[in-house]
């Protein structure tokens, strides 16, 4: 008898196609998120999950299962799957990084471009039918990328990738990570190691490359958002609880700084009533950070490898945990 795989919501078809033939598989088509109540009934019936970022695998929901062997997630981040309790239930748990550095990475890019030269905002006045005169000399004018300094506060791949980015737009760039990575690399991507108060003091942009964890939860704060440049701008593609989004607005709000783009939110989705949604100088995205076509279908093909390799009980191809 085939060993039974629970997916919280539905895959490309390849990867479908792929499961079926090793596994019986379920697949949950109602509210998305899945109820926590029904994540725990099928939990305790099955070998195999494959979730997604928004599922909540906690230590309750893990204590459910009886024969779960491995946790696969569509996603680059895991702090939504208790991973310590994880391991102690001798549960495998895989995930899916490297494969969306590149697209997270643009989207960033993205967002800065966006807000510093308000093309959003410019797209919202030509639909609402206020483009009335040609533009003057002082009359809508966003800001230059050569010569600014770009702040990357964590250096990982993504981080990195961003560096990248920014170095062939002649900005100087300075980072801020828990260690600091290698001269060469440093050299090579043109990055000076600063601490994260200079960070703050001195980026013209700041583009978040973080986990959330107890240390970085609610991080950028009203003392932060003072302490940056009036001129500055704020980019977060990572996880959404880094920043405090009350202080956001109010700091937006009062010109404490310049503007921000978001493609991640303390809870999402967001609704028209947010907060955010009202303001002219921040870009808005739907957590896209990954959404290509090329990388999506990587990420699943990944995800059903992450799966196959721990229900063997080997080691994923991107592991947490042991």
């Amino acid at each position: 008898m085939k060993n039974k795989v629970f997916l919280t919501r539905t895959l490309h078809d390849f990867a479908l196609k792929e499961l079926r033939k090793r596994y019986q598989i379920e697949i949950h088509s109602g509210k998305i998120p899945i109820p926590k109540t029904k994540l725990r009934s099928k939990i305790k019936e099955i070998d195999g999950l494959i979730c997604f970022p928004y599922d909540k695998i906690e230590k309750e929901t893990i204590d459910c299962a009886e024969n779960l062997k491995v946790i696969s997630t569509y996603s680059v981040g895991f702090d939504h799957i208790d991973t310590k309790y994880a391991k102690e239930k001798k549960i495998r748990v895989g995930y899916t990084p490297e494969v969306l550095t590149d697209a997270t990475a643009d989207l960033a890019f993205s967002l800065l471009l966006d807000v510093s030269r308000r093309v959003s905002e410019g797209d919202r006045i030509i639909r609402d039918g206020k483009w009335k005169k040609i533009y003057g000399a002082y009359d809508y004018v966003g800001v230059d990328l050569q010569g600014k300094t770009i702040g990357i506060l964590g250096l990982g791949r993504i981080g990195s990738t961003m560096a990248k980015r920014a170095k062939a737009f002649d900005m100087k760039i300075i980072y801020h990570s828990r260690k600091r990575v290698s001269k060469s690399r440093e050299k090579a991507l043109g990055a000076k190691y600063v601490s994260f108060e200079k960070l703050v003091s001195q980026s013209d942009f700041i583009s978040i490359h973080v986990p959330h964890t107890k240390e970085t939860d609610q991080l950028f704060d009203m003392k932060v958002f003072k302490k940056m440049k009036e001129t500055s701008f704020l980019i977060n593609t990572s996880r959404g609880k880094v920043i405090n989004e009350k202080d956001l607005v109010a700091a937006l709000k009062k010109k404490i700084i310049s503007g921000a783009g978001l493609d991640v939110f303390e809870s999402e989705p967001i609704s028209k009533k947010h907060p955010f949604v009202k303001l002219p100088n921040i870009v808005l995205a739907p957590h896209i950070g990954s959404s290509t076509k090329e990388t999506r279908s990587k990420m699943a093909e990944i995800t059903v490898k992450n799966l196959d390799l721990g229900m063997k009980g080997k080691k994923p191809i991107y592991s947490v945990g042991y």
